[in-house]
């Protein structure tokens, strides 16, 4: 016996049309590359994705059709992600910070059709138009006025492109299992690989998102994503906040301490998304200039793990609530927030940070386990550690055109490549990736856990830590730091500071200080570089 309810697919422009019916005057805020403040709204946003659609409609653009991007969070952004939607096509995020030859693979293997781009990425493009022969036309998020010469035959500016539709059509009817989006990921080895969401996977995910005790966004808030959106699909929040009906302020192009606060001040800012970097460079901006931030609520921090020593300076110095968050491009990307359960809710001071750390619980539709090398699970305890497995309506079950085979275990639990542990109450804790782990005499250290005590330390802006060849001990860790500008802390401090607040046979065995510390294109610390910098270093007898 079958239920008696109604066939209602799960299609991503649902969500435009929802916030355009029910919260239509809600402001959509963007910081547009031209340099001013846009204002529109919800309904505003949704018939202008309508001319978007009809005009990708006239163009020959059809179902399965990948479109690329490569902008910075704006409301023409927007606006073109909801018009590629709702034709049935697939957006391409395409993250303008990896290398030219890294986006020449992702544009061919994609066989991207069209692009929308912006000013900013516009050279790069003319630069590399050659090494693109599926790309037709290319769309520059401008308008007349400032649309500049370019050597591209096949590109005109958004406004008069979009100006050629009346808006008189309907979106595209089709199956909620059809691909909506597309993010490659170079978290895994060899070349970036594909991972495609479904309009069904965006819309679960988003609805999870918007959970209590996840990132739970409501009507009240102004919600400001500097997670762009071709980071891990925006941490789909370009679908949560018109879902929930939220001020959406997108911050454009500058992504400086000085111009995040002026966004998060001036637009009175409640809920905020970003890399740790991003906030490593607003808490510089605050701690010199003795401002505040008397509107903001809660700052979700994911994409690299946070820093204790961050997560104490919201917390106790500007009162704002840190929501510690952990997932991944091929989880949509949402894998656990970290909000206090009951269990939790009455600690204080260093036990509540401990807990803060940690990257959080899963939300309903994110299925975890670990289990050691030859797939036994193992206890959550809090202390086993293992290679953390998940699965869900919104997690990968493969990649685009089948690259890296077979990526699911014989349950359908997906390997992360992370290693972590997960204690009585589900609250799980990355200790590193797996390839990024420290093996000495046969026992695990975790990187990320030396590396948050290490930036604990006033003297201290970043810090790295990796494995060394050891003839001994197989690996020892060398900590890598860069000192706060103006500061010049030596190895004894450093090293005087981190003792007693873990095992010592933990404790690093040298460090080294360094100008700046290699990133890759999503903030994260580029491990293998290092590696390759300190391959010759051998620790002092």
């Amino acid at each position: 016996m079958l239920g008696l309810m109604q066939d209602w697919p799960l299609l991503c422009h649902r969500v435009i049309d929802h916030a355009a019916t029910y919260h239509g005057k809600r402001e959509v805020i963007s910081r547009s590359v031209e340099g001013p403040i846009h204002r529109t709204n919800y309904a505003e946003v949704r018939a202008r994705s309508l001319k978007v659609a009809q005009r990708l409609d006239m163009m020959g653009m059809k179902l399965g059709d990948r479109i690329a991007t490569l902008a910075w969070n704006t409301w023409r952004h927007l606006e073109a992600w909801y018009g590629i939607l709702g034709i049935g096509a697939i957006y391409h995020t395409i993250n303008p910070r990896l290398f030219p030859e890294q986006i020449a693979y992702i544009v061919n293997h994609a066989e991207d059709r069209m692009i929308f781009v912006d000013l900013t990425f516009l050279p790069l493009i003319e630069k590399m138009a050659a090494h693109f022969p599926t790309l037709e036309h290319v769309i520059v998020l401008t308008d007349a006025a400032h649309m500049p010469a370019t050597t591209l035959k096949n590109a005109v500016p958004y406004e008069e492109w979009l100006a050629e539709a009346d808006g008189d059509f309907a979106w595209k009817s089709f199956d909620e299992n059809t691909a909506a989006g597309m993010c490659y990921t170079s978290g895994t080895t060899g070349n970036p690989k594909g991972v495609v969401y479904s309009h069904r996977s965006n819309v679960i995910h988003s609805l999870v998102a918007n959970q209590p005790g996840m990132v739970g966004l409501s009507p009240s808030d102004v919600i400001m994503p500097v997670v762009p959106l071709f980071h891990a699909n925006g941490w789909s929040l370009a679908f949560s906040a018109p879902m929930a009906g939220a001020t959406l302020m997108m911050p454009g192009a500058k992504m400086d301490g000085a111009s995040i606060y002026e966004l998060l001040d001036t637009e009175k800012v409640t809920v905020t998304a970003a890399v740790p970097t991003v906030w490593l460079m607003l808490l510089q901006y605050l701690e010199q200039s003795g401002k505040t931030l008397p509107k903001l609520e809660r700052v979700i921090i994911g994409g690299a793990a946070c820093p204790r020593a961050m997560i104490k300076v919201f917390e106790e110095v500007y009162g704002v609530d840190v929501l510690h968050a952990w997932g991944m491009t091929e989880m949509s990307p949402l894998g656990t927030v970290c909000s206090l359960k009951p269990e939790y809710s009455g600690l204080k001071g260093d036990a509540k940070l401990d807990v803060l750390s940690k990257q959080g619980h899963p939300p309903f539709s994110v299925e975890m386990k670990i289990t050691d090398d030859l797939g036994t699970e193992l206890p959550w305890d809090g202390k086993t550690f293992g290679r953390l497995k998940v699965r869900g309506p919104a997690i990968a079950k493969a990649y685009f055109k089948g690259e890296g085979g077979e990526i699911l275990d014989e349950d359908g639990f997906f390997d992360t490549g992370d290693v972590a542990h997960i204690d009585e109450f589900g609250y799980m804790q990355i200790t590193d990736r797996a390839k990024d782990v420290i093996k000495s005499g046969g026992e695990w250290i975790s990187t990320i856990d030396l590396e948050n005590l290490a930036v604990g330390h006033p003297d201290v802006a970043e810090a790295a830590v990796i494995g060394v060849a050891h003839p001994k001990w197989d690996e020892r860790p060398l900590l890598v730091i860069v000192a706060k500008e103006g500061r010049a802390p030596t190895k004894e401090e450093i090293l005087g500071f981190m003792e007693g607040k873990v095992a010592k046979w933990w404790m690093p065995d040298e460090v080294v200080f360094v100008p700046e510390i290699p990133h890759t294109a999503t903030g994260k610390i580029q491990k293998m570089t290092l590696r390759e910098r300190f391959a010759d270093f051998r620790f002092p007898e």
